[in-house]
């Protein structure tokens, strides 16, 4: 029905690999239209241990899909006796992704850590593609910092260096799209585990604006 406002993700996302891991980001902003229907939402969803999805689109389109493949996930885990591959989760979102394309509005990044591969970073655009990439951004966000990725990025980065990369370009996407905003979330996956962390709206960096 055209006259139904779904709640929707329009968001930032993104995440980095450096060597041992992969860093995670996301703003928290959750929109129904032109209002904000959650202001904390926390869009770094955990699939396994060290696996984390980061979600953009509808949001109960995202939360349906990662609720599933994290129920295949896990029994695919106990089959094998040992943790998942991250690009199992990967193809695991692309199949569901590509065989409801027509019906999910869904965009994913899917980034963790495995002990055959390390810090992976998966991109599962609309429509079920799937490529593996250093970095990756997605929402109505990331079209205002492509340009800061490509200046800024470079391979070898350090996890803190990964970290405030993420940071910065989540906040210049958060100052200028209007369906991203409130707190940045961000996570640190390595073979340790899981380090998470939150900056608030008045802590967030600052750049010149004219």
């Amino acid at each position: 029905c055209n006259l139904c406002v779904s709640t929707l993700s329009y968001t930032t996302i993104m995440a980095v690999e450096f060597d041992g891991g992969v860093v995670i980001g996301a703003d928290s902003r959750t929109t129904t239209g032109a209002y904000i229907a959650n202001r904390v939402t926390d869009k770094l969803t955990p699939i396994h241990d060290r696996i984390f999805c980061c979600r953009s689109g509808s949001a109960a389109d995202t939360q349906a899909i990662a609720d599933a493949v994290s129920y295949q996930l896990g029994f695919h885990s106990i089959e094998l006796d040992e943790p998942p591959l991250v690009q199992t989760a990967a193809n695991l979102f692309k199949q569901m992704c590509y065989r409801y394309r027509e019906e999910l509005m869904a965009g994913i990044i899917v980034a963790g850590w495995d002990k055959r591969r390390g810090g992976q970073v998966y991109t599962v655009p609309m429509g079920g593609m799937l490529v593996r990439q250093p970095v990756s951004v997605g929402g109505s966000g990331s079209s205002y910092i492509y340009g800061f990725i490509d200046s800024k990025y470079k391979s070898g980065m350090t996890k803190e260096e990964c970290l405030r990369f993420t940071a910065d370009a989540l906040a210049l996407a958060m100052e200028r799209d209007g369906s991203s905003g409130g707190v940045v979330r961000l996570a640190a996956i390595t073979e340790s585990g899981l380090e998470r962390s939150v900056i608030l709206g008045n802590q967030l960096p600052t750049f010149f604006s004219a």
